[in-house]
This record gives structure tokens, sequence and C-alpha cells, in this order.
């Protein structure tokens, strides 16, 4: 018999808010990780010296209230500011668009007064559709399998997007391409490359991709501070977001083990008995949660025969793969635009580096002939003007988030090919920053490669798999299993291959527990 009820594997976000409920609601929870620090894909590191960075997510706006509010994590040092704006896009000729609270719309006008006047009516169908996404974030999706297809939970979400008059729009996003739903609201190159970049962002497609509209959606129906829509930094990186939550599932009980990778998982007579340390140490548990993507979990941590023959046919066709690289900068100094030169609030938003919708079509068609773009679509982000306990005073680090580049090289490995790409990356930047590139005091380059040899990211997937219509919702990870219970009896998934998604949410390790604990913690009996 062992003394454990539940065995955490890995303690991303995800596993260790899963990690914090359940220790919450009295279980005896031991957190697995592999690395020598918690955080996973959400962590602050010493990339050269004195400069400190979010090494792989760099942002906040999805983390659910909720998950904040039910484990304090204020309480346990989490500090989040906004973005004083919230996207710049440069451009080659010298304008710009610099977005944000009561400045959108002006600065649309200066490229289409008719979208300017439009931009309001799409905000409020947008909206009305992230609505009802955000009622359903917190909960299992309906169960679409026989005998037990849940036809009325369905038509209850049915009634939502009724109610909230969003049922086109949501036919719309979830069959549409990205940019055809923007070519159909906006006549200007700007303010479509502004909004469609959320379509790419993680996401190996073109914008013109049909369902990349809903990969829009995807990141718009956040907030921050209890303001929707907006994105932010948490003070001292996001590390700071899976520190406090280590310190609040520590705090009812639950233990942290680092540098303790599993081997394999124990399955008994059928059913989930533990796990098997890589140094050979058994540990035995009532239950395992799985903070990993399906496809490890079932292909490597499950022994073979033990995985259903349907469960092993829908591994073979998950999809992963977001072509992303991933690049953090130590700099001299603030880069100067040439669309906006010297400092302000731009250097606080999220700066987009791709002009149009064309341009990151291109992009991707570009990553699939040859590996990568030879035109890189780039966001970058200066935490440094919100944050200065990130590097020494003066200087700045700055995230690059680059898109396209292929998760599998056909010629080689990404070993042999980094620093080429990351070589690319700095001279696109100084297309539109001149003095960019000697400002540049160090750099850590991650490929696709590296995000899976660190932080478990299949073929550098942020999402553990992608956001397609047949991996999305009822069917995230597979049919009859949406509900984070898995096909063995105490296994369970609560890792970003579970619905709702990838991002920083908590919300699959929020609903996982729910299940753990609707499973193992006894009922009181009615009176």
């Amino acid at each position: 018999m062992s003394d454990l009820d539940v065995i955490v594997i890995g303690a991303g976000h995800n596993g260790l808010t899963c990690a914090a409920y359940l220790a919450v609601a009295g279980l005896r929870v031991r957190v697995l990780e592999r690395r020598g620090v918690v955080g996973g894909a959400a962590v602050t590191e010493e990339f050269h010296p004195g400069f400190r960075n979010s090494t792989a997510a760099y942002a906040v706006s999805l983390l659910q209230p909720k998950v904040i509010g039910d484990l304090k994590l204020h309480d346990h040092g989490l500090r989040i500011v906004e973005r004083r704006a919230q996207n710049f896009l440069p451009l080659p000729d010298g304008r710009y668009l610099l977005s944000g609270e009561g400045r959108t719309e002006r600065e649309i006008a200066k490229f289409s007064a008719k979208d300017a006047a439009r931009y309001g009516a799409y905000q409020a169908e947008i909206g009305r559709v992230a609505e009802v996404l955000r009622s359903l974030v917190l909960e299992a999706p309906p169960n679409l399998a026989l005998p037990h297809i849940e036809l009325g939970r369905l038509a209850g979400i049915a009634r939502r997007l009724w109610r909230n008059d969003a049922v086109a729009a949501a036919l719309r996003l979830l069959r549409q391409s990205a940019g055809d739903l923007l070519d159909g609201w906006f006549e200007s190159d700007p303010i479509k490359a502004v909004l469609g970049f959320d379509a790419v962002v993680g996401h190996l497609a073109s914008p013109y991709t049909p369902g990349s509209a809903y990969v829009l959606l995807h990141h718009v129906f956040g907030e921050v501070n209890g303001r929707r829509g907006l994105w932010g930094h948490a003070i001292g990186g996001m590390g700071a977001i899976t520190q406090a939550m280590a310190r609040a599932a520590r705090g009812h009980g639950a233990r942290i083990d680092l540098d303790a990778a599993v081997r394999e998982i124990i399955v008994e007579h059928g059913r989930i008995a533990g796990v098997v340390l890589h140094n050979g140490t058994p540990i035995r548990a009532r239950a395992v949660v799985a903070n990993v993507d399906p496809k490890h979990l079932f292909q490597a941590l499950l022994p073979p025969g033990a995985v259903p023959r349907a469960v092993a046919a829908r591994m073979k066709i998950w999809k992963a793969g977001s072509g992303t690289f991933r690049m953090n900068v130590a700099l001299s100094k603030l880069p100067e635009f040439s669309a906006l030169p010297g400092t302000g609030d731009h250097h606080t938003a999220g700066i987009i580096l791709a002009p149009n919708l064309a341009y990151m079509d291109r992009a991707y068609r570009d990553c699939v002939d040859h590996g990568w773009s030879r035109a890189p679509i780039i966001e970058m982000l200066i935490p440094s003007t919100l944050d200065d306990s990130l590097a020494p005073p003066g200087a700045h680090v700055a995230s690059l988030f680059c898109q396209h580049v292929a998760p599998r090289l056909a010629d080689g490995s990404w070993d042999a090919h980094r620093e080429t790409v990351a070589d690319l990356m700095i001279d696109t930047v100084e297309a539109y920053a001149p003095g960019f590139k000697s400002s540049v005091i160090a750099r850590q380059s991650l490929s696709p490669l590296d995000l899976e040899r660190i932080f478990g990211l299949p073929n550098g997937d942020i999402f553990h798999g992608a956001l397609t219509l047949d991996q999305l919702f009822s069917l995230r990870p597979m049919r009859g299993h949406a509900d984070y219970r898995m096909p063995l009896p105490g296994l369970y998934l609560c890792g970003s291959g579970a619905h709702p998604g990838g991002g920083v949410t908590g919300a699959p390790g929020h609903n996982a527990a729910q299940a753990v604990i609707a499973d193992l913690v006894p009922t009181e009996p009615s009176p």
C-alpha cells in the first residue's frame, strides 16, 4: 500500500495548479519534475550574467482569474502589470500602428477611416464568442462517445451562443481562415496584420489556413487584473507565476521533487498503480496525473501492451509542431525603430514584425519549401521596460518569438542550423531598428528541437498539439476522454494536450484536479 493518493508528473504550471487544488482537497500529493527547477515552459532563468528572462512562455493574459484567486497567488508574491500599449506594428515604409486602450481607432484611422469605424463592431462580435468560450474553459467538454453522448450539454452550449447572439460568428470562427475573416471586416493591411498575428503565433499555418480563425480567438479570451482582452507581464518573469503556484501547493502539503524524471507508469491488473523513476525507484499511488503531451504519455511512459488499440491509433495521427523559434537577447540599450524613434510606450508593447497577411502567408509557404522562412514573422517583447529586475541598470532583455520554422528539418538536425536562423532573426529586427544588432550583448537561441529537449514541447509545440478542429474541445485529446480521465483507470491528463489547450491558463490543471477530486475524495452523505 502507498501512503500517496496522487503522483503528478511534471511541475509545469498546469501540474502545479493541479497539485495545489488536490492538496487543498486533503489528498496526499507528490509532484515529480524532470528538471532542476519548477515551472516547465513558464520559468525565469539567467541566460547571461546579470540578465534574466522568461525563457519560453513570455506574456500573461490567459491565466485564469479563478486559479489566481483560489490559490491566492498574489499572497504568494505574484504581481502582474499591464503593457502601456498593446501592440506596435512598425512598417517598412516608416509608418506604424500602435494599438491600446484609447488609441486603437485613432491609429487605424491613419490608414482607413472605414476600418476605424468598423473596429468596434468587430471587437463586439469577437467578444460575444469569447464570452461563451470563457464560460467553457473551466469545465470538461461534453462527452461525444457512445453510449454516453451528452446531448443535453451540447444543447446548453448552443443556448449560450444563441443568448449571446454569437451562433453565426462562432461558426465562422470555427471553419474560416483568419485571413478570410479579417479581409471581410477590414480593407487596410496594418490592422489585419496586428489582429492576424494571433492566428499564427505558435501555430504552424498560414493566416489563410481554414480553421486559423479559431486560433486567433484562442488568444483573445484572456484578461489582466480584471480587464479583458489585455496582455501584461509578471514581475520577475513567468517564473514568478509558477513559483507562486509551487508555494501554494507546498503550503497545503504537496511535496515537489526536482531532478526526478519518470521512466515508466506502473500498470497492474489494468489500472494505474504508480510510477518508476529513471533511477529505478518505484513510487506507488492511487492515481497518476500526467502534465506531459498526450503522445509522450501513451507512446513513451505507458507499457505498450497497456495502451488500448484505439488510443494508440489516435496518437499515431496526433498533430504536434508549432513552427516556433525562440530567442532571449541581452541588450546594451533599447532598440530605436525607424518608424518611431526615441523611447515610449511602444517599447512595452508586443512588437510585431510582419507588415501584412500576405507576408505571413509567404512566411509559412517558405517554411514548408525550405525549412524556415527567409522573411520570418517576429514578435518582440522588452519586459525590462516594465520590470527593471531583469537586467542591469541601463540595459534590457528582449524576447523574440519567431515564426515560421519547420519542427523537423529534411536536410539535417536543428543543431547544425540553429545559429544561422538566429542570425536571420537578429537581421530581421535590424531592418526595422538600425543599430539593434550592435546592441546585442548575448543571445540564447532555442530551436523546436531545443524546446522539445528542454521543456518537453513535442516538435516545439507550445500547445502540446495543434489547435485544429479534430483536436479541440470534446476531441482533445480524443473522443470519450476529454474529461481529463484517460482510458486506464487512475490515469489523468492535466497538460495543454487537454481542453482548452495551450497557453499559460492553468485551466487544464484546474479541471483535471476536479476530476481527480470527484473520483478520490469521498462525498459527505446527504442528511
